[in-house]
């Protein structure tokens, strides 16, 4: 399904909150590059980025703080046969938008045939610096605004109560502030059990369920040890089944692709353990996330939000403003059978996505994501394999090797492997991946 968006938020036109579009129908055949921001490798640029802007034939700038890590992922990407466009690694400190609009700016005067034609990114962390950036250079871009709402949780929830999309209890504390000397967390009326969370955090990184007051002074020194200078939020924990939402706009049309059922690990933390797609985004809950994303100005490139279903009502956990990740955006474009990628590159170029994207609708999927139950040292686990049986794909992927020795996160840092298992009849799914998890073992000595 697809949503038009003709009204704005917050009294601004609606071309600046969905995003800005370039003027005319499309920008194929412009010359220039694709300048794309990162910190660490991932697999959505690796395995999907990179080869859709080779498929398109557009250059890469790719700008990051970690050139070193991305030499060595992109080496190993190019050994396996993977796809790579022409590209370029150049230092940046990426988390300042100065620093990467002086990039960019130094590169096309030196160089004037890698002027951009695009600047994008893929990470959480670099959304409203590679917004910023667009807007600098008059590309199209999202509108930094909704980056921020989207990246700082307790912004979230005060643009979602200022438009009266929802309204969630909320508090915000500042480095070093004593939950005791917060005027609300001070008040009898606390909605405990709360969750306690990093305001710009992601990956369910310290993030934690609290039952009191006393648990949540607890939390936050442990917290603040190991982030002196964060600010953290505590809201009021939503309870009910948790799904995503998937979507993709160019800033005029936002397509509802794909909706996923989440299934979380036991309090007080928040791991993803498997998503499972569902045979269509689900109504009423579907139309719910897209007038909440409209108010918080989100319609441009793709979008991952987290939301929990209460009854006919959807109450939104947290909005990524880029494609899901660990693996299932891949999986995703596999299972549409769509471009997704080059439809995600094509919208920062300035191009319109179709009415209708053609995406195919008997696919299922479910992503395993095996973990480490405590610390210690990997001694045993499967290699990676590709099997097919009875219609279904199991595609497993190592994420932590043999011989590696880590401490018990609490977060997706936990994943030893993740099986893909892929297919159009669930029941058998289920059965292949139960199949494959006995037939394994993954081993941690202390």
């Amino acid at each position: 399904m697809n949503e038009n968006d003709p009204d704005g938020a917050f009294g601004l036109p609606a071309r600046a909150v969905a995003g800005r579009t370039a003027p005319g129908p499309s920008t194929r055949g412009r010359r220039g590059n694709l300048q794309l921001l990162a910190l660490n490798p991932t697999d959505s640029v690796t395995e999907g980025f990179l080869p859709a802007a080779a498929r398109l034939g557009l250059p890469v700038t790719l700008l990051t703080d970690q050139p070193d890590a991305h030499r060595r992922a992109y080496d190993r990407h190019a050994a396996a046969g993977g796809e790579l466009p022409e590209l370029d690694i150049a230092h940046c400190d990426v988390r300042d938008f100065r620093e990467v609009i002086g990039r960019i700016s130094a590169q096309a005067s030196d160089h004037p045939a890698s002027r951009p034609a695009a600047i994008f990114t893929n990470s959480d962390h670099l959304q409203v610096q590679a917004a910023l950036a667009a807007d600098y250079f008059g590309l199209p871009g999202k509108d930094w605004r909704a980056a921020l709402r989207t990246k700082n949780k307790a912004e979230l929830r005060r643009s979602l109560a200022a438009t009266r999309a929802d309204t969630l209890w909320c508090a915000e504390l500042a480095p070093g502030q004593d939950p005791s000397d917060h005027p609300r967390l001070a008040a009898p009326d606390v909605p405990y059990p709360c969750v306690l969370k990093p305001r710009e955090g992601v990956a369910s990184e310290d993030v934690v369920l609290v039952a009191d007051a006393r648990e949540l002074e607890g939390r936050c020194r442990e917290i603040r040890a190991r982030r002196p200078e964060a600010h953290l939020v505590v809201e009021e924990f939503l309870d009910g089944p948790l799904q995503t939402l998937e979507t993709l706009g160019d800033g005029r049309t936002l397509h509802a692709l794909a909706a996923f059922r989440t299934e979380i690990s036991p309090p007080p933390h928040f791991i993803e353990e498997r998503l499972e797609l569902l045979p269509a985004p689900p109504e009423p809950h579907t139309g719910h996330v897209l007038e909440q994303l409209r108010a918080l100005g989100v319609g441009f490139g793709a979008c991952h939000t987290e939301y929990v279903v209460q009854g006919e009502r959807a109450r939104i956990i947290e909005v990524n403003y880029r494609a899901i990740g660990d693996q299932c955006d891949l999986v995703l474009a596999d299972l549409l059978d769509i471009p997704l990628f080059e439809h995600i590159v094509r919208t920062h170029l300035g191009e319109p996505l179709p009415a209708d994207l053609g995406a195919r609708t008997d696919g299922r999927v479910r992503m395993e994501y095996v973990m480490a139950d405590r610390g210690g040292r990997l001694t045993d686990a499967p290699a990676a394999s590709v099997s097919e049986r009875d219609g279904v794909r199991l595609d497993y992927r190592p994420l932590r090797a043999i011989g590696e020795e880590h401490p018990l996160y609490g977060t997706n840092r936990d994943f030893l492997g993740v099986l893909r298992a892929t297919g159009t009849d669930q029941r058998r799914i289920d059965q292949a991946v139960a199949g494959f998890l006995a037939a394994n073992r993954w081993v941690i000595a202390p």
